[in-house]
């Protein structure tokens, strides 16, 4: 299958795109040029300006062939997302949007930027999303800045609208991996915290959810979690865990009454999916040396 990766060049993507060489894919990955991933031999590379986020335009070439599925590795918002959708209007089977789990109303309450009840167990995919928008628009330096637009809610809507090429919706967990949060500061800051609970997942796992959610035929119209199969508490994570010199942020303003621990059972059953790297294994590969 030809696959196109919107982004890609970053933490995530050069492991989506290994996997699906591996698996027997073509993929082509539409970036800047700016970074150049090291890449296997095999990988068609798109280099052209208006591939920096947000996305808003597709030179010709990009549809040439048409790929069979598009992975949208960095949708920000409704203007992006709306543009992904109809550059490739009856031009691919599928498109896989990248989200977050910022969508949930809990995030919204643990940041609070609004007032909601616990939520009781494990947030699944049809848990509340936020009614509150724009959570980082305070951060934007301008009108034009990523932060000012960013909303992954309306990437969801515009993804799974009538009028849009058929979708897959994936919604990460804070993910861990050489190179990418590789101190694993997203558990130290808040050992304060000991029975908090927040989804991570290792990147390489990650990456192989994204592929699975490509290729599978029966993910298409789903939303999906994607996540450990359990959420230790911070407590159990650092059990067992090397000790770090990291601070807890102990003037964090978080609300921590709502955990971000996510349900991952619909991909598990309906796809099948599973962890190539078990969840030690991958830790010791985060945290392991440079060059080790």
């Amino acid at each position: 299958m030809l696959v196109t990766l919107l982004g890609g060049t970053g933490f995530i993507g050069p492991y989506v795109v290994r996997a699906l060489l591996a698996a027997g894919h073509t993929p082509t990955v539409f970036h800047r040029g700016q970074h150049e991933p090291d890449l296997p031999a095999g990988v068609r590379h798109l280099h052209h300006p208006d591939a920096a986020m947000p996305m808003l335009r597709f030179p010709s070439e990009l549809l040439t062939p048409e790929p069979d599925v598009v992975i949208h590795m960095n949708p920000m918002g409704e203007a992006d997302a709306r543009a992904a959708a109809e550059a490739f209007r009856n031009r691919t089977h599928r498109i896989v949007w990248l989200s977050s789990g910022d969508v949930y109303r809990a995030f919204g309450a643990l940041n609070n930027f609004e007032p909601a009840p616990i939520e009781p167990g494990l947030l699944t995919e049809d848990s509340p999303l936020r009614s509150v928008h724009f959570l980082y628009r305070h951060k934007a330096q301008s009108p034009e800045a990523i932060e000012f637009h960013y909303e992954k809610i309306f990437v969801e809507q515009i993804a799974l609208s009538t009028s849009a090429p058929a979708a897959v919706v994936l919604r990460l967990p804070k993910v861990y991996g050489p190179g990418g949060n590789a101190d694993l500061a997203t558990v130290y800051r808040y050992r304060h915290r000991p029975n908090w609970r927040w989804t991570h997942g290792y990147v390489e796992n990650v990456a192989a959810a994204i592929v699975l959610a490509a290729l599978h035929p029966r993910a298409s119209g789903q939303i999906y979690n994607v996540g450990e199969p359990y959420t230790p508490t911070i407590a159990e994570r650092l059990a067992t865990l090397p000790a770090s010199a990291i601070a807890p942020a102990l003037d964090s303003d978080l609300n921590f009454a709502h955990n971000i621990a996510y349900d991952t059972t619909r991909i598990r059953r309906q796809l099948d999916y599973r962890e190539p790297v078990d969840y030690e294994e991958g830790l010791r590969r985060t945290l392991r040396p440079p060059h080790s």
